[in-house]
């Protein structure tokens, strides 16, 4: 028979008197990542290499530790890497829709808008202040007095040539008259004019047309000298304004020099200050501007071409920048182009350009929650444009997939220079490799977050101090040593292992948050083992109605489960109902019917749809195990039908694959089955037992189911030996096996497992074929020998 399971193995206790402490405060906090080796390995190659497509994917489950653990590991990465960049957009005075991207040295983008401001100021200053001087008046009047002196000397030449052909020149409505004269001086009224005969009109129509002539050269030099004096105004307040701003412009050069792309900006700007002085005229000169410039803020608006928009200011980092993008939508990480309305129409410019996380992490690291990143549409299809092009272009997404053409701005792309770090599942891992072709040439290095870790010495002291940070930081109290082996063995029950423990931090930390306020309302120093348990006890306690009441159900028999007697056919199985936040066992009543037939095994669950494939596999295999152990010398004329009582939410897994199995070997033997031995357990065709999930919960939920009904000191359960190793009971349960009111059967076998419920020898096969007599196989063997005798006599008769 097989031997029970001592109790001292239920669970992996750990001496309190192991933690060299008073309290955790004695302590360090952790400042290393522990329990990740192998990802870190990959962090410290994918954080490092400079090749490109090296990004990195951090694979992991919720709460361990994956986010925090890529934090510290970049703060402190980015401390040993150079400052990035500063970026800034600019006007282009040759083509203002395609603003130009300049880099600075890191901090000199603010610095170069001050210095921009600041010139744009004193021009606005000065420029008015020298055309206002007198000796800009004098220059201008000396400039223009040369043309005057031209000018008059041409008219005066067109009055004589006027004179000597009999006419006069006088200004009229239309412009320049010419009227014929008297002999006396006088011009000709029209009515006399028309009076003259004839030839004396022909003569003067014939000099006239002379005149015209004349006249028309005239005017064309008076055009060119009115040309003449606007370019030696203009000439004049070029050089003017050149003088005024020259030393400013010489200054900012100076400053700046050996800077890409600052030299022809200042320059641009030099010439279009210069061709565009009217806006920065003293206001007697405001009459010659349009109408919208005679408004003081749409001077300022027209002076916007000048500013310089700094998207990316790295003066404050001290190291390469980390950004954190929590929402990556494209906006928030492409950034976008923002616009305003003047005179009723939207309109937008270079200073409206505003950077996203992209622009912010150039140099440095981008991290991403890959979740996040996938809620935003064309968020991923944008990441992967940059990364291949290794440029990052600020552009609304309409205008990227063709939907907006309305005419807008287009800056020029930035260089790109980024490490990704995408945090995300390992099932969407899996997905984006199948799916996505271009993800493993962006995504070259996977960082694997294991959810447990070895329960070694230096281990167990890294969790000791990551409790330390943990109260540090929070403010919690800290923990006496009963209370951090406590929290040890939480982390083993978590890890479902004995020898391990789990690296899912968060719900450590959940954990000794709440037990904290509870070493509180009891008004202790240091949070100690019952206030752990406390914790762990209520936290299961606010979940776990649902369980309640299916024990409620059992206890009123509305649920059939017998915990005493012995019944034929019928296995107490084991499953676990997970519901979120919880996860709990239920005992099932497991039945099989036996006759006569050529159907072999018919799972009911199957046929009724309610069997998940899984569930399925595990039935088909009881038939090869059937076949491999009574088949063999004669045929297998069995209808078995198998089923979950009152199951009705479905049905999947394999763990339940031995119970059915014992179900079936006890009605074909006709041995009653001990009812207070739950079973769970999966089984391969050679009849070995298989470890199963969630052994813990199961245990305790058909403990739950027996206290409830009441212990008779009968009452345990079967599970596969190689379970043992994740047991991790609470102590209620321990301190009932120490009373043996309830026991745990390892078995290896499904012989080993028959013996446990029937008390009857599961027998061997001897050298002739046959089982020992009285034994379980060999009942079996027979009735199954029986059988195929019936169906043969059968067919005979029929």
């Amino acid at each position: 028979m097989i031997t029970p399971l001592p109790p001292e193995q239920y669970r992996h206790r750990f001496d309190a008197t192991l933690v060299d402490c008073t309290s955790t405060r004695d302590l360090k906090p952790l400042e290393e990542i522990v329990g990740q080796k192998r990802a870190l390995a990959a962090l410290t190659l994918g954080l490092n290499i400079g090749e490109k497509g090296f990004n990195i994917y951090v694979s992991g489950i919720y709460g361990t530790g994956r986010k925090t653990a890529v934090k510290k590991f970049l703060a402190e990465l980015a401390k040993t890497r150079p400052q990035a960049n500063d970026w800034i957009y600019v006007n282009n005075f040759e083509n203002p829709y395609e603003p130009n991207a300049i880099r600075l040295p890191p901090g000199m983008g603010k610095e170069f808008r001050d210095d921009m401001a600041a010139f744009i100021e004193e021009a606005k200053r000065f420029i008015p202040k020298v055309f206002e001087s007198e000796d800009y008046v004098d220059r201008r009047n000396a400039a223009i007095q040369g043309v005057e002196e031209e000018k008059g000397k041409l008219i005066e030449h067109v009055n004589e040539v006027a004179a000597q052909k009999g006419f006069v020149i006088q200004a009229g409505p239309q412009g320049l008259l010419s009227l014929p004269l008297k002999e006396t001086g006088e011009p000709y009224q029209p009515e006399e004019f028309a009076a003259l005969p004839p030839e004396v009109q022909a003569a003067f129509q014939k000099a006239k047309e002379e005149l015209m002539g004349e006249l028309r050269t005239t005017f064309r030099q008076l055009r060119e000298l009115d040309q003449k004096g606007g370019e030696t105004v203009e000439t004049l307040n070029r050089d003017v304004a050149l003088t005024a701003i020259g030393h400013r412009v010489a200054a900012l050069k100076d400053k700046y020099e050996g800077i890409d792309e600052i030299h022809p900006y200042i320059d641009a700007v030099q010439k279009d200050i210069v061709e565009n002085l009217i806006q920065f005229m003293p206001e007697a000169a405001q009459q010659q501007l349009p109408p919208q410039f005679a408004n003081p803020f749409f001077r300022e608006l027209a002076l916007r071409k000048y500013e310089v928009n700094v998207i990316v200011d790295n003066t404050e980092n001290g190291g390469a920048p980390v950004v954190f993008e929590q929402n990556p939508s494209y906006q928030n990480l492409f950034g976008k182009i923002e616009k305003e309305v003047q005179y009723g129409v939207v309109a937008t410019d270079f200073t409206m350009i505003r950077p996203g996380s992209i622009h912010k992490a150039n140099g440095g690291f981008l991290v991403m929650l890959v979740e996040d990143l996938f809620r935003n549409q064309f968020s991923w299809d944008g990441l992967k444009t940059a990364l291949k092009t290794d440029e990052v272009v600020v552009e609304e997404p309409g205008e990227r997939m063709g939907f907006i053409s309305t005419k807008g701005i287009k800056p020029e792309p930035i260089p790109l220079g980024v490490k990704v770090v995408l945090i995300g599942t390992p099932e969407i891992y899996q997905i984006l490799m199948n799916g996505d072709p271009d993800f493993s040439e962006f995504f070259k290095v996977r960082a694997d977050f294991d959810t447990v870790m070895d329960r070694t010495e230096e281990n167990v002291r890294n969790y000791a101090s990551f409790i330390c940070g943990l109260c540090e930081e929070n403010d919690l109290r800290h923990l006496d040593p009963s209370g951090v082996a406590r929290v040890i063995e939480y982390g083993s029950r978590l890890a479902d292992d004995q020898n391990k423990l789990t690296t899912r931090f968060s719900r450590v930390a959940d954990i000794i948050r709440e037990a904290s306020y509870y070493a509180g309302v009891d008004g202790e120093e240091y949070t100690s083992d019952r206030h752990i348990m406390k914790a762990v006890e209520e936290k299961i306690y606010r979940s776990n109605l649902i369980q309640e009441k299916v024990q409620e159900y059992i206890t009123k028999g509305i649920f059939l489960i017998d915990t005493e007697g012995e019944t034929v056919g019928q296995v107490n199985g084991l499953s676990v109902m997970g519901l979120g936040d919880i996860a709990f066992g239920r005992p099932s009543r497991v039945t099989a019917s036996i006759g006569t037939g050529r159907g072999g095994i018919i799972d009911i669950e199957r046929e009724a749809a309610m069997g998940g494939p899984t569930h399925t596999k595990g039935v088909l295999i009881l038939s090869g195990y059937m076949n491999a152990a009574y088949a063999q010398d004669k045929p297998l004329s069995l209808s078995a039908r198998l089923v979950f009582e009152q199951s009705y939410g479905g049905v999947d897994g394999d763990s339940a694959s031995s119970t059915e199995l014992y179900s079936i070997l006890s009605a074909l033997s006709g041995l009653p089955i001990n009812q207070a031995i739950a079973v769970t357990g999966s089984v391969n065709q050679k009849g070995e037992v298989q470890a199963i999930g969630g052994v813990n919960e199961k245990l305790e939920g058909y403990y739950e189911v027996c206290k409830a009904k009441g212990l008779t000191g009968r009452q345990g359960a079967m599970i596969p030996a190689s379970n043992v190793q994740n047991l991790m009971l609470k102590d209620e349960i321990i301190e009932a096996g120490k009373e043996g009111k309830f026991t745990i059967y390892p078995v290896a076998t499904i012989d080993e497992g028959i013996e446990v419920l029937t008390g009857v020898p599961a027998g061997k096969r001897g050298p002739d074929g046959t089982f020992e007599e009285g034994t379980v196989n060999f009942l079996v063997d027979k009735r199954l020998r029986e059988m195929a005798e019936t169906m043969k006599e059968f067919k005979g008769g029929a």
